[in-house]
């Protein structure tokens, strides 16, 4: 090979590249996405497991915290439930819970596109590189659940368990919005505000196993749950600009229903017996590594939970 040739097959290397500009998702697109991991982060964290024991009542008190984030915007806040669970016969235990998740939206300075799917009159040429100065709102999740446990006695999975129920939750986006700043197209320098406040419910089944394995005064515990909320619901969403101010769903604009992703969250706690006090330590890296390659835009998940049983 001519050396002299080398410099001419990188630059068409590199014209024959996609731009990493040309990656980032546009605005409507990861806010739909962090809602939706704040979703599946609150069912890593459900408290639908009560622990072998021989007492008839149970109580589980979880805390936690969640924390999503795409280049400078972030999901963040506590994550808190409640369960209390009666065992109807050995080894069939009821289950009712509630769970309040308090999350902040914040980000500054932000340049991505800005596209609008919920509506289609919009008098601006969009897709547009734009700036948001000033990203705000609250993500409250909330809802409450029941359930049954039954630990397998014989067969193939015998010493495993199985949950299953159902839980009605609401996701309320409030104040979720953030000003823009067109950068590019024939609409650059048009100013507005964004506006993703929106609420959502979900009837959502669940269903999954677990194997607790003891230790000594320690245990760990494999888990896996699916949870499908229903229905799926289109991105709500409101534009304001110069002259205009549009509200709408991208289900009614015939852009398709995104909200409500059916999740399998992969979990292992570890226990210490004599206070009944677990860390799930399996959700930290499952959340954290799966959420990034399955919700596109997603580049950190963090969603920690502690749970004590008494």
């Amino acid at each position: 090979m001519h050396y002299t040739k080398l410099p001419l097959i990188a630059a068409l290397l590199a014209c024959s590249a996609p731009s990493v500009r040309a990656e980032i998702e546009d605005l409507e697109f990861v806010s739909e996405h962090l809602g939706e991991v704040a979703m599946d982060n609150r069912y890593a964290a459900l408290p639908v497991w009560p622990s072998e024991s021989s007492a008839v009542w149970q109580r589980t008190a979880q805390a936690g915290y969640s924390q999503t984030r795409t280049g400078n915007i972030e999901l963040a806040g506590p994550t808190l439930s409640f369960a209390l669970h009666h065992e109807v016969r050995e080894g069939l235990s009821m289950t009712g819970f509630v769970f309040f998740d308090d999350l902040s939206f914040s980000g500054r300075d932000e340049h991505r596109p800005l596209g609008v799917q919920f509506a289609s009159d919009v008098p601006l040429a969009l897709p547009a590189d734009a700036e948001f100065a000033d990203l705000q709102g609250k993500a409250r999740d909330f809802g409450v659940g029941i359930g049954v446990s039954r630990a397998i006695h014989a067969g193939f999975l015998e010493r495993w368990r199985w949950v299953a129920g159902a839980l009605w939750q609401r996701l309320d986006l409030q104040d979720f919005s953030t000003p823009y700043v067109l950068l590019s197209g024939p609409s650059a320098g048009a100013t507005g505000v964004i506006d993703y406040s929106a609420t959502y419910d979900f009837v959502c089944p669940y269903g999954g196993l677990s194997r607790p394995i003891t230790f000594g005064h320690w245990s760990i515990e494999p888990r896996a749950l699916a949870v499908v909320p229903l229905p799926r619901q289109g991105v709500k969403g409101r534009i304001t600009g110069s002259g205009f101010d549009l509200s709408g769903d991208t289900a009614e604009a015939g852009n398709g229903k995104h909200y409500g992703d059916p999740w399998l969250t992969l979990g292992m706690t570890v226990r210490y017996v004599p206070w009944n006090l677990d860390v799930d330590l399996g959700s930290v890296v499952s959340q954290a590594l799966l959420e990034p390659a399955i919700h596109k835009g997603i580049e950190r998940d963090l969603a920690l939970s502690f749970s004590w049983q008494f």
